[in-house]
C-alpha cells in the first residue's frame, strides 16, 4: 500500500512568519527504572513473570519520571507554562491563545485548557488538541496559522502527559505482556513552548502532515467514549507494535524523503533534529533507514522513556538548556503517533 490514495496529506511552505520564543520542559522528581517495571508486572498477581533486565533489553528505557499521586496533566502544562513566560518575558494577560496539545488529559470534559489556564491564570480563548504523540506538533500547526492569520499575536502550546496512570501491571501471559509493553516503557513529562509573530527572518519554514488512519487500532486507550463508557478494564495503553512498526515504515520513509525534497533541505543542514521516541531500538532502526545522522539527534528514551506528545518539547527544552541549539539555528521536528499519524515541522530559531 503506497501513500497515494489512502494518505490525508497537509504541505506547505510559506515565508516565515511566526517563531518558537521559548520552550520549557517539567519532569516528575520520582525515577522508576525498569526493574522497578518488572518488579511491579511481577507483583501483580499475574502468572507472567519477566525475566530481571528484558525491558531495557528491548526497549533501552532505564528509568522514567513518575507524577506524584496529587499531580494532574495539567500540574506539569502549568509548570512548564510558567517557565516560558518567565523566561520570555511575556505576561499571561499578553496570551492570546491557550492550546493544550497532548495524548493526555485531566479528565473528559472540559478541555483541559481551561484548568491549565485557571492555573496559569492567563485570560485568554483556549481548547484541546488530541492527536496522540503528535498533539504538540499538531498544537504548534494550529499556533502558526492562527498567528499568521492576525488572529493574535502570543500562542501558548502547552503537554501534560501522565502515562503512568494508564499501564496494565497484570500480565498471564508472554502475549499479554508484549501486548502492555507500550505502557512497561512510558515516562510522565510536561512541556510549553511560545509561538509569536516574527520579523527577522526566524520562524517555521515548513510542515507537512499525513495520516494512515486505517491503522487506528493497532495503539488505543479504549476507555472513556462511546464505545466503551465504562470499565477499567479499557483504560490501559494496548498496542501491537510488530505492525505499528510496518505501518510506520511503510508511510515514513517516503513521507521524510518527500518533505526533503519540497523544503529543499538536506539532514545536514540542520544543528539538531528532535525525533519522537518510543524505544532505543526503533530509533536506531529509523535512523539506519532513513539516513538521519545519529549524532544530530537528541536521545532521550534512554533516561525518560515514551514520552508521548511530551517528547519534542522536552528534547528541545533540554537542548536549548545545555546550549547545543540556540538563536539562529536550524532544527527539524519529525513525529510519529498512533492513529497513525505522521509530521514534520522545519524552523530557524
Amino acid at each position: 500500500m503506497g501513500m497515494a490514495g489512502s494518505t490525508a496529506r497537509e504541505v506547505s511552505r510559506v515565508e516565515k512568519c511566526v517563531r518558537m520564543v521559548e520552550v520549557a520542559g517539567a519532569l516528575p522528581a520520582s525515577v522508576r527504572t525498569s526493574f522497578d517495571v518488572e518488579a511491579m508486572v511481577s507483583q501483580s498477581g499475574g502468572r507472567f513473570r519477566p525475566r530481571r533486565g528484558i525491558i531495557e533489553a528491548l526497549s533501552g528505557v532505564r528509568e522514567r519520571r513518575v507524577a506524584g499521586n496529587e499531580e494532574q496533566c495539567s500540574d506539569l502544562a502549568v509548570n512548564a507554562c510558567r517557565q516560558v513566560l518567565r523566561r520570555s518575558g511575556v505576561s499571561p494577560e499578553s496570551i492570546d491563545l491557550l492550546i493544550f496539545a497532548s495524548a493526555g488529559q485531566d479528565l473528559i470534559e472540559p478541555a483541559t485548557a481551561h484548568i491549565v489556564q485557571s492555573k496559569l491564570g492567563t485570560r485568554c480563548p483556549v481548547f484541546d488538541v488530541k492527536n496522540a504523540c503528535n498533539s504538540f506538533l499538531n498544537g504548534v500547526q494550529l499556533a502558526e496559522s492562527l498567528i499568521a492569520s492576525g488572529a493574535g499575536k502570543n500562542v501558548l502550546v502547552a503537554v501534560g502527559e501522565i502515562s503512568s496512570r494508564g499501564i496494565a501491571w497484570h500480565a498471564d501471559s508472554l502475549n499479554d505482556f508484549k501486548m502492555n509493553m507500550p505502557g512497561y516503557t512510558m515516562g510522565d513529562a510536561g512541556a510549553a513552548a511560545l509561538f509569536s509573530a516574527a520579523t527577522d527572518g526566524s520562524g517555521i519554514f515548513y510542515r507537512k502532515f499525513a495520516s494512515l488512519s486505517e491503522h487506528w487500532e493497532l495503539t488505543t486507550v479504549l476507555a472513556g467514549g462511546s464505545m466503551h463508557p465504562r470499565g477499567a478494564e479499557h483504560s490501559y495503553i494496548r498496542a501491537n507494535s510488530p505492525r505499528l512498526k510496518l505501518a510506520f515504515r511503510e508511510i515514513g520513509l517516503p513521507f521524510l524523503r518527500t518533505a526533503l525534497n519540497e523544503a529543499g533541505v538536506q539532514f545536514e543542514d540542520f544543528k539538531r533534529i528532535f525525533v519522537h521516541q518510543v524505544s532505543l531500538a526503533y530509533l536506531n532502526n529509523m535512523l539506519e533507514e532513513s539516513g538521519i545522522p545519529a549524532g544530530k539527534v537528541e536521545i532521550t528514551v534512554p533516561e525518560l522513556g515514551n514520552l508521548a506528545a511530551a517528547t519534542i518539547p522536552v528534547a528541545l527544552a533540554q537542548a536549548r538548556e545545555r546550549g547545543t541549539i540556540g538563536r539562529g539555528d536550524r532544527v527539524m521536528c519529525l513525529g510519529l503517533a498512533s492513529g497513525i499519524s505522521i509530521g514534520v515541522l522545519m524552523m530557524d530559531l
